[in-house]
C-alpha cells in the first residue's frame, strides 16, 4: 500500500467527502452543497481521492458522479487489523484491571 494513500486520507475535508459518499454515489455539485465549498476546491480534493484509487468517477455527460472504491479501503481495513487486535487486548487487560478494584462507596 503506498504511503500516500494515508496522506491523502490525512486531510479533514477529503475525509468528509468520504464520509458523504459512505451513502452513495454523487455528483461534484452535490458535493460542493453538502461540504459548502468552492467548486475548484471539491474538484481538487476529489482529484487527490481518485489519484490515491479510494474513489470511482463516472462520467455522464456534462456530469461526473464519484463513488467510494471498496478495493482500496479494503486494503487499508486489512492493513489495520493487527493494530485494532493490540488495543482490543490492551482494552480487555483494562477491564480486568478495573474488575479487581473495590467498589467506592456511594455519597
Amino acid at each position: 500500500m503506498a504511503r500516500d494513500v494515508f496522506e491523502v486520507l490525512a486531510d479533514p475535508t477529503r475525509r468528509r467527502i468520504l464520509d458523504l459518499l459512505r451513502e452513495g454515489e454523487r455528483t461534484v455539485g452535490d458535493l460542493v452543497g453538502a461540504l459548502g465549498t468552492a467548486q475548484p476546491n471539491v474538484s481538487k480534493h476529489l482529484k487527490m481521492l481518485d489519484a490515491a484509487a479510494l474513489v470511482r468517477v463516472r462520467v455522464d455527460g456534462p456530469r461526473r458522479h464519484y463513488a467510494l472504491d471498496p478495493g482500496r479501503l479494503r486494503e487499508i481495513e486489512a492493513w489495520l487489523a493487527p493494530f485494532r487486535e493490540i488495543w482490543a487486548d490492551r482494552l480487555d487487560d483494562l477491564e480486568t484491571y478495573l474488575d479487581t478494584l473495590p467498589d467506592e462507596p456511594a455519597e
